[in-house]
């Protein structure tokens, strides 16, 4: 009896990790339909993907993981010149315009506040997809501060010349699509994500369909 309690309390751990491990299941995501039509990119730079589709991994985390941003409260750095900042985290992905929320120009983000705590572990981004568009200096971050001075987080940094003054980044401009752009977060800690953007080769200005983030409450 004292032999089979002492290898139980050996290999309890192990089967508690394997456990765990186990309780992990591949996110599924709501996308929305592609809109067919639109005008070709006429951009390059050697810090561009071309690619406008590309296959995606499975996003593995826990049990229970969920969309924790839809309707909390989100602000930005300056007033929406079209559509208003609830769209952007209303679950409305769509290409319509009545789906398309406008900031002006230069260097602009919008904030999604979690209420609390969570382990994100994805973020899905729809800047805009009626038609093919990049976007610049597409910076993402998390933190639990929401001035965002402090214990930031970035998970995504396209700004290849630190153009938006938040550092050099070496992730490469996409193409926007109806898939959105998935951003991996690996159960990052964090109240606030924000994102920021300084124009697109159509026109200066920052556009927002959808701003969807992965996670679960920390405990």
């Amino acid at each position: 009896m004292l032999y089979t309690r002492l290898l139980l309390s050996v290999l309890l751990p192990g089967v508690a990790l394997i456990a765990a491990a186990e309780e992990k299941e591949a996110l599924t995501f709501e996308l929305p339909e592609p809109f067919y039509g639109g005008t070709v990119v006429s951009y390059f730079s050697p810090h561009f993907d071309s690619r406008i589709y590309v296959d995606r991994e499975p996003v593995m985390a826990p049990k229970g993981t969920t969309v924790v941003s839809r309707n909390k409260p989100i602000t930005s750095s300056a007033a929406p010149l079209l559509g208003s900042l609830q769209q952007i985290n209303d679950g409305d992905k769509e290409y319509e315009k009545g789906s398309l929320v406008e900031l002006p120009e230069g260097k602009q983000w919008v904030q999604i506040d979690l209420g609390e705590r969570h382990a994100i572990y994805a973020v899905l981004l729809w800047h805009f997809h009626e038609g093919a568009r990049v976007y610049f200096d597409v910076v993402g971050q998390i933190s639990d501060d929401p001035e965002f001075k402090k214990d930031v987080t970035t998970i995504f940094n396209n700004d290849y010349d630190n153009s938006s003054g938040l550092g050099k980044g070496t992730d490469k401009e996409y193409i926007e699509n109806s898939d959105g752009r998935l951003f991996r977060a690996e159960a990052i800690p964090g109240r606030y994500v924000r994102f920021y953007s300084r124009g697109n080769t159509t026109h200066d200005f920052n556009n927002y369909v959808e701003l969807e983030v992965w996670g679960k409450k920390i405990e």
